[in-house]
């Protein structure tokens, strides 16, 4: 199925699971450009899944995992995210409760979250966000900086960005910088130390995550809060970083990361480090009903991303955003329900490799 926003056509995959006692549940597993492969993957989960006990989540995710020699990556986790989402769906369904009374109730009464703002220039970003400001957000989160073949100019960018938001909206109001992991560490020190004076609640990706030192030499370094982990998988992904005091916080995808108890785990071994979880969601409206499920229920959940809500058309009654705040709903299982008329109007429409891909000057690739 495809979603058409203001800048592409984004494919999504959703996960549909049926029961012999009339309860269906829903799960999503969009991993951009490579839809195709994960709907593959849930179908060859579905041969061992059809004549199962739908309850039996946590056994039925160790037999998707380890049921293999091959495990791991986003596509297969993309697909156990996906399926484990549904059953527990079909849990809160089953129980006649929402998922976050399964896993020990609310321990908040809304969810605050974020959203995420872009501009060509400094001053079209801060008119962005202090329209935001007005629709009564209270947190954004935007580029650090564009493509730039020379990143001391990039930094300046950032400076200039970052200038023109705190200008504009002065600071009430928190900001995130995003990096997607394109600096290198003499770089992302040169940019946390230019830009710790107007105060971000985090910078994001600053480095890959897959060198956990380097990440935490740049902790150590850092006066601005590093956020990672929306590429890292399951609760093993997660154990070196933590160990490491490689980020001040962390931020899974429950739709890629292992699913809705596979988050909770890993918010439980960050939360005994004293690190906070802001879960990664720039997804559509099944994953953020997801994070919000996670949300409502974990003590060091810090903010949602997606307060900008995404493909509302896809379910018959959206959740709320009010001042700023995502609220909880209290129906059974995830809360919402597809719209499957308006779904099957948005079939799936194959498309290029990768419409994201960007070059530098000289025609080399450049991170996204």
């Amino acid at each position: 199925m495809e979603h058409k926003s203001g800048r592409t056509i984004r494919p999504f995959t959703l996960v549909k699971i049926d029961t012999d006692k009339d309860i269906s549940g829903i799960g999503e597993g969009t991993l951009e450009t490579k839809e195709k492969t994960v709907a593959a993957c849930i179908m060859e989960f579905k041969r061992y899944l059809i004549g199962k006990d739908p309850l039996r989540i946590e056994k039925l995710w160790q037999a998707m995992y380890k049921g293999t020699y091959w495990r791991g990556g986003p596509v297969i986790n993309s697909a156990i995210s996906a399926i484990e989402i549904a059953l527990w769906d079909i849990a809160g369904k089953y129980f006649n409760t929402p998922i976050y009374n399964l896993l020990g109730g609310k321990c908040r009464d809304k969810i605050r979250c974020y959203a995420g703002v872009d501009g060509r220039t400094p001053e079209e970003l801060a008119e962005n966000v202090e329209a935001g400001v007005k629709r009564g957000y209270t947190a954004f989160k935007f580029a650090a900086y564009g493509v730039n073949d020379n990143m001391l100019d990039a930094i300046a960018e950032a400076e200039k960005r970052c200038e023109a938001v705190r200008e504009r909206v002065g600071y009430d109001v928190d900001i995130m910088l995003e990096c997607h992991g394109r600096p290198s560490l003499q770089i992302a020190l040169n940019l946390v130390h230019r830009l710790a004076k107007y105060k971000p609640l985090w910078i994001e990706e600053p480095l890959f995550p897959e060198n956990i030192d380097m990440m935490a030499d740049l902790c150590r370094r850092s006066k601005i809060p590093i956020a990672t982990g929306e590429r890292l998988f399951t609760k093993w992904g997660f154990r070196e970083l933590l160990e490491k005091r490689a980020a001040h916080i962390i931020q899974p995808d429950p739709i890629h990361c292992g699913g809705i108890l596979e988050t909770k785990k890993i918010a439980a071994m960050a939360e005994a480090y004293y690190v906070q979880v802001a879960p990664h969601c720039p997804y559509f409206h099944v994953a953020l009903a997801t994070s919000v499920q996670i949300d409502a229920c974990t003590p060091n959940f810090l903010i949602q991303e997606g307060g900008v809500l995404r493909g509302t058309w896809m379910v018959k009654e959206p959740l709320k955003v009010e001042k700023g705040y995502i609220i909880i709903p209290e129906k059974p299982g995830l809360g919402i329900e597809l719209n499957m008329d308006a779904i099957k109007e948005r079939p799936y429409i194959p498309r290029e490799f990768s419409p994201y891909i960007t070059y530098r000057e000289d025609g080399s690739v450049e991170e996204l």
